[in-house]
């Protein structure tokens, strides 16, 4: 069924019907484009609120960051952050596809309705003018016919009338025949009006308004269809990012799976681990036998003039309580300030630090000597001149790196004998028996000192692996990553096209070797053997 043939005199109602069809067009667009305003603000939002609650220090800075619960957080953060992107895509993707382009078509639509309604009128103003030139004419037929008439029974009576003269009676008939002439041309004109306009008649409801009626119906459906195909834009829209979303969602779920309470905790100790031996038994001090006690260390001392002196007595206790409250310690270069173990492990990071800088000035001098050869067997690629202040500065940074290695390192070796010592000390201490009060019972005596011996019995084989390294279990965090340090998985496909990068297929996995150093780039190795750097918001990591 076309509106052509079923419609032919329903003009107004199309007109009316193709109207609403453009403006539901503009109302989908209105629509589309306060759907984008709610979907940036929600990932403006969100952006706004994962970098309010990100870390506002580098990583390294941050000892929680160790954490497992940290590094969860932050990754969490990271895949609400991604998940803010994706909504910022289905934005942007409506704005293009729905806003702009249906904004346009529905321009074009409306031109081509005007442009259609334009003909259709201008053929119906045809056949009124047609019509308007069949009444003439007919009306014009008509009189003249009452006017013949009239002329011929003028005539007729002036003929019958016998007063009247003979040039009167001529003059009357010749006036009836001129009358009835022009009446029978205005038939004639009549005739052929009337014929003209059924013809233009005819063609206006059988041709020419079904054409055009048929154009608007080809221009309505088209402007259906391409609406309905809009509406398939919005869902189409949102089916584009539901795998990244649900990447984003496994993501947040591989982070709540990484929260590791026990490694937490010994992260901790490691964190905190002072290295100092734990407080021995205090003395017996016997004041009922004043002049007769031996002075100590760890005992009150006796001046000469008889009264106890206690101040450095309490002074060396009160160091010796853990919970006591700390002075504010100055930060020296030695880390001396820190528990034993802790300035171990620190001068231990020191120590590498300056290994990695000096065998990177090394690398550097042997490549600038390279160089420097080259330009010497081939002048004409440079002047092996200019390299020469480049060369000595790195040979003066190695010479100054080569000096901090050795202080570092003399360093280093004080500070693990003085963790040595403590834990000497304080196996020592559990293995030795506390001396009795002088005033205590033979028996006690003999009991405590038999239990004593069978717990030193226990404790010889603790002192005899003391000449074992004791921290070997960190000589592994120290060392130059030569090993993955995790994995991670490939969000976006990303194509290395500068130096020192690499190319990376969505859902491809890698291998970690280097992390962000805060410039964006996380160095990579592929399965194949592959390594470089690729943009670290690109990933999805989880190190080990």
């Amino acid at each position: 069924m076309d509106w052509g043939t079923e419609l032919w005199d329903q003009f107004e109602v199309l007109e009316r019907h193709t109207q609403w069809g453009l403006d539901l067009l503009d109302r989908y667009v209105k629509f589309v484009k306060e759907r984008t305003e709610v979907e940036q603000a929600y990932a403006k939002q969100l952006r706004s609120l994962v970098k309010k609650y990100l870390p506002k220090r580098p990583a390294k800075d941050e000892p929680e960051s160790k954490f497992s619960q940290q590094q969860s957080f932050v990754q969490l953060l990271q895949e609400v952050n991604d998940f803010a992107g994706q909504r910022e895509l289905v934005a942007e993707n409506l704005t293009v596809r729905v806003c702009l382009e249906l904004a346009k078509y529905s321009q074009e639509m409306k031109q081509e309705r005007k442009m259609h309604f334009q003909e259709g009128r201008r053929a119906q103003q045809q056949l009124e003018n047609g019509f308007k030139q069949l009444e003439n004419s007919k009306r014009k037929f008509e009189r003249d016919c009452r006017e013949a008439e009239k002329a011929a029974q003028t005539a007729e009576r002036l003929d019958q009338d016998i007063n009247a003269t003979k040039a009167d009676v001529e003059k009357a008939k010749q006036q009836a025949h001129l009358r009835s002439h022009m009446a029978e041309e205005s038939k004639n004109e009549y005739a052929a009006q009337l014929q003209r306009f059924n013809r233009d008649q005819a063609h206006f409801y059988f041709s020419q308004m079904p054409q055009i009626f048929d154009k608007l119906q080809d221009m309505d459906e088209r402007r259906a269809a391409r609406l309905g195909a809009g509406y398939g834009l919005l869902s189409e829209a949102e089916l584009q990012v539901v795998p990244i979303i649900a990447k984003c969602l496994e993501g947040m779920k591989v982070a709540a799976d990484a929260v590791d309470a026990k490694n937490d905790s010994q992260v901790l100790v490691e964190q905190h681990k002072s290295g100092f031996a734990r407080p021995g038994d205090v003395e017996f001090e016997d004041f009922s036998q004043p002049m007769n006690r031996a002075p100590s260390d760890s005992s009150l001392g006796t001046p000469s003039d008889g009264r106890p002196e206690l101040r450095g007595s309490c002074r060396s206790r009160a160091m010796r309580w853990p919970f006591g409250k700390k002075n504010k310690t100055v930060v020296t270069e030695d880390f001396s300030h820190l528990p034993p173990e802790q300035q171990r492990k620190r001068l231990q990071q020191q120590l590498e630090e300056r290994n990695r800088e000096l065998q990177k000035e090394v690398d550097q001098r042997d490549a600038l000597k390279k160089m420097k050869d080259v330009y010497e067997k081939t002048p004409q690629m440079g002047d092996p001149a200019s390299l020469e202040p480049r060369i000595t500065e790195t040979l003066n940074n190695i010479e100054r790196l080569k000096l901090e290695v050795q202080k570092y390192e003399a360093w280093l070796a004080e500070a693990e004998n003085r963790v040595l010592s403590n834990r000497g000390d304080s196996l020592g201490r559990h293995a030795r028996a506390p001396d009795p009060p002088a005033s205590a019972p033979p028996d006690s005596s003999s009991s405590s000192s038999s239990q004593e011996n069978k717990e030193s019995s226990e404790e010889t084989p603790l002192e005899e692996g003391q000449d074992t390294p004791i921290y070997t279990e960190f000589d592994e965090d120290f060392e130059e990553p030569t090993s993955p340090i995790g994995q991670c998985v490939a969000i976006y496909q990303f194509e290395g096209s500068s130096e020192g990068t690499i190319s990376m297929m969505e859902g491809e996995g890698l291998l970690v070797m280097e992390e962000d150093k805060g410039d964006g780039w996380t160095r990579v190795r592929q399965k194949e053997g592959g390594e470089g750097y690729v943009p670290t918001s690109y990933l999805r990591i989880t190190l080990n």
